[in-house]
Order: structure tokens, then sequence, then C-alpha cells
């Protein structure tokens, strides 16, 4: 008779099939290291560069506040040469000294205008003690702590005070 060439193939002991299939304690171990090595790895680069971030934001924050004015400083200069040139001017009656120093003033108002520098003049408001400075009371025809004069002019920069306007107020009437 012939024999089949499909005959099953013999069992193997269980012990040996399960070897094979299951890893070692020791390719485990090797296997969790590995994957903790990595781990480590990966938290380090990112410790590294978040650090490196900071640093680069506490070097943009530094340049923003020493470089924070230079745009302010270069429309200044303007103005500043403007002053020189009149004061440069040997021969000159008062009329055209006076004309030289309003056009450097409303170059300058035009400086602080596009800055955003508003003046503070409260002449006949109330007073109010975050945008104005009382040096003195005076009597006057007003209801009491209106501001009847300034003394100095106050400015906001983008509605923050930068210097509070000096007033006289006004007395109360008793």
């Amino acid at each position: 008779m012939e024999q089949n060439d499909t005959t099953p193939p013999e069992p193997q002991p269980a012990a040996a099939s399960a070897a094979e299939v299951m890893p070692s304690l020791e390719e485990s171990l090797k296997e969790a290291e590995r994957k903790a090595q990595e781990h480590y790895d990966a938290w380090m680069y990112a410790k590294a560069e978040s650090e490196n971030i900071r640093r680069r934001a506490m070097e943009d924050v530094s340049k923003a506040h020493k470089f924070a004015v230079e745009r302010f400083a270069n429309e200044m200069l303007a103005v500043k040469d403007s002053l020189e040139a009149g004061l440069a001017v040997q021969a000159g009656n008062i009329e055209s000294f006076k004309s030289g120093m309003e056009l450097t003033l409303k170059q300058l108002s035009g400086v602080f205008e596009r800055f955003n520098i508003s003046e503070i003049n409260p002449v006949g408001e109330k007073l109010d003690p975050h945008k104005h400075q009382a040096i003195g009371m005076v009597d006057s025809d007003q209801p009491a702590n209106t501001v009847v004069s300034v003394m100095q002019k106050g400015y906001a920069l983008n509605d923050r005070v930068l210097r509070p306007a000096m007033v006289m107020v006004a007395k109360s009437k008793e």
C-alpha cells in the first residue's frame, strides 16, 4: 500500500511551543529597558527644546525692552534737528524765531500724535486724582474741587498717565 503525504505532523511537547511564543524574562527586561531609554531620550530632548524656547523668549523680551523706543527716538531726532537749526540762525527777528518755534512745536505734536501721547489739560473738569495733581486751592465761582487753572499740562500714553497735570482747584464756598 501507498503512504499518504498528508500525514499529520507529530505533536511537539507543549513546553517547546510555549517557549517559542513567549519571550524569555531577559528579553522582556531588555525590551523594557530599551523603551525606557527611548522615553528618557525623548524627555531629555523635549526638556532641552523647552529650555531653548524659554531662553530665546527671554532674549526677545530683553531686546523689546531695550529697543522699544527706537522708532520714537528716530522721530524725535527730527525735532532736535529743527531746534538746532533754529538756534544756528545768526540774524533774525523775533517773528522768524517765533515762527520757527511754532513749526518745531507742530512737529513735536505730530510725533506725540503718532505715538498716542495725549495732553491732559483739564480746565473746568472735576479733579481726578488719577490724572491730576492738585497743588493749591483758590477762590472761584466754580463748584468745589473743579480745576480752575493748569500750572503744568499732564500727558498720557495710550490712556496711561505718564505725568499728571499740576492744577489749581476751586475751594468750597463755606
